[in-house]
């Protein structure tokens, strides 16, 4: 019976206990914390309910009200978007595990408010991934980016403006979705992605189908930053609460990327876009000038957010360069790339909630130190950076490796140059900042006999941070391993069923 409803209890679960968080907020705002662990732990469960039942068993359909489609709405989980389940859902909990101290520091006064916003932008995320209905994903779309606006804005300094920034331009991206459905459903009468993937091939000579795929891939790199629309990403991502970025930043480009994905190669078939029109050129352009773009200006940060939101804005640029190199391996490495990139930002975006936290700032020259007196926290960091910068045995270089695999096959070297050089550039990032967290902190207490005072007699006072942040980031930098080691496995059961046949 679970087993039979997983499918919308993935949905259902953070939905009504988003509704339910007031009040569980009014009898005693503490109890918001656990309430939305536990709401988020169930939402993994079910999350991995469905991915076993697909893998054994095949795709997923689930018909609410009983309303078949194309007349109802439906939700259909294949190996793509159930993999994507216990990305979101997962992410998700491990995130709502590491949130308590650091809310309490920087949100003390609005501890309901976020616990409420947080379980709706799960939600949203979910709801994007898991319907087969191109109106219901933009209503999923709304409730995720309206959610992530008010939790940006309740950030640092700078944050209305930039949260103001990024609901102009979402809701520009969002318009453009929505123009999209509109021509389909002119041109069909049908809002179910199956039923569309149907139809619309006898439609692909009409203009009016032509203009709503455009629109449909320009709203959706809008909203997964591609550059040069990445511009709401860097100040959206910095000045939000710690936990907003840990939570929204690995996951809603990764999800854009997922709608791609359903775009191209389920709403309409891969034939349009690989031979009917220039795709493979326009997004692998795109796609490497992203790479460089991204890479150099992170080089320039000296912000460890800021510097992160553009590796964040490179990485974007690997999986839509990889879906215009149009083969196999080099799909199969994107999908892995989503995969490892989510695990990878969460990551950084951990440690960076970890260093805001103890120094409250989040500049390079904060983490002078660091490494002396937050060993664990920069095991982890170190872990995942070298899963960015693309060492063995780390999951990030194995999907690097598939694209690199992709771009031969497909004779494009100017794509894997574009990789490699950002890989140095990553090394060179890296490495900045283990200077100054540990050569720095040497350096300093060898010629003047101490470091900055921070109360405790000229010595610093910062340590570790608290077990609840701690343990969720050691677990993301096992992830980061146990997916390098196991990345065969993921792709013969999950992966190679995930792409589109070419």
């Amino acid at each position: 019976m679970i087993s039979e409803q997983a499918t919308i209890l993935v949905v259902i679960i953070p939905l009504m206990s988003a509704l339910i968080t007031p009040l569980v907020g009014w009898v005693k705002r503490e109890l918001c914390y656990p309430w939305a662990m536990f709401a988020l732990f169930l939402s993994t469960v079910c999350s991995c309910i469905v991915l076993h039942t697909v893998i054994t068993t095949g795709p997923v359909h689930y018909y609410l009200g009983s309303w078949l489609p194309p007349w109802g709405i439906e939700y259909v989980v294949d190996h793509l978007n159930a993999m994507m389940l216990v990305l979101v859902s997962g992410t998700a909990f491990l995130v709502s595990l590491y949130s308590l101290r650091s809310v309490e520091l920087e949100l003390p006064d609005r501890f309901v408010m976020f616990y409420t916003l947080f379980l709706l932008q799960v939600t949203g995320f979910l709801g994007i991934v898991i319907t087969g209905d191109v109106f219901n994903l933009y209503v999923f779309l709304e409730i995720a980016s309206l959610a992530g606006y008010a939790l940006i804005a309740v950030g640092e300094e700078g944050a209305p403006l930039a949260s103001f920034r990024y609901i102009i331009l979402g809701t520009i991206g969002a318009c453009f979705y929505l123009l999209g459905v509109g021509y389909i459903y002119m041109v069909t009468g049908s809002l179910n992605m199956a039923d569309l993937s149907e139809i619309l091939p006898r439609l692909y000579g009409s203009r009016v189908v032509l203009v709503a795929f455009a629109f449909f891939m320009v709203g959706i790199a809008l909203k997964m930053a591609l550059f040069p629309l990445h511009v709401w990403l860097p100040d959206a991502y910095t000045k939000a609460p710690s936990v907003a970025s840990a939570l929204i930043a690995p996951l809603m480009t990764k999800i854009a990327i997922y709608v791609m994905f359903r775009i191209m190669f389920t709403i309409f078939r891969p034939y349009l876009s690989f031979e009917l029109l220039p795709m493979p050129q326009i997004m692998l352009f795109m796609g490497i000038i992203a790479i460089f773009a991204g890479a150099i200006m992170a080089l320039a940060q000296t912000d460890l957010k800021r510097m992160l939101c553009y590796i964040v804005i490179a990485e974007v640029g690997y999986m839509v360069g990889g879906v215009g190199l149009a083969n196999s391996v080099a799909l199969q490495g994107v999908v892995l790339h989503i995969l490892n990139d989510v695990v990878m930002t969460l990551g950084l975006f951990c440690v960076a909630g970890i260093i805001t936290y103890q120094m409250r700032r989040h500049d390079l020259a904060s983490f002078k130190g660091v490494f002396v007196n937050m060993p664990l926290t920069m095991v982890a960091f170190l872990t995942v950076a070298l899963s960015v910068i693309g060492v063995p045995p780390t999951c990030g270089f194995f999907s690097k490796w598939y694209l690199i695999q992709g771009a031969v096959m497909a004779g494009n070297y100017l794509f894997v140059f574009a990789l490699l050089f950002s890989s140095l550039i990553n090394v060179v990032l890296f490495f900045r900042i283990i200077e100054i967290g540990y050569y720095s902190f040497e350096s300093d207490d060898a010629g003047h006999g101490h470091v900055e005072s921070h109360g405790n007699g000229g010595r610093m006072l910062f340590r570790e941070a608290p077990l609840t942040m701690i343990i969720p980031t050691l677990i993301v930098a096992a992830i980061v391993l146990l997916v390098g080691f196991y990345n065969q496995s993921i792709i013969a059961n999950l992966i190679q069923f995930a792409i589109p046949q070419l």
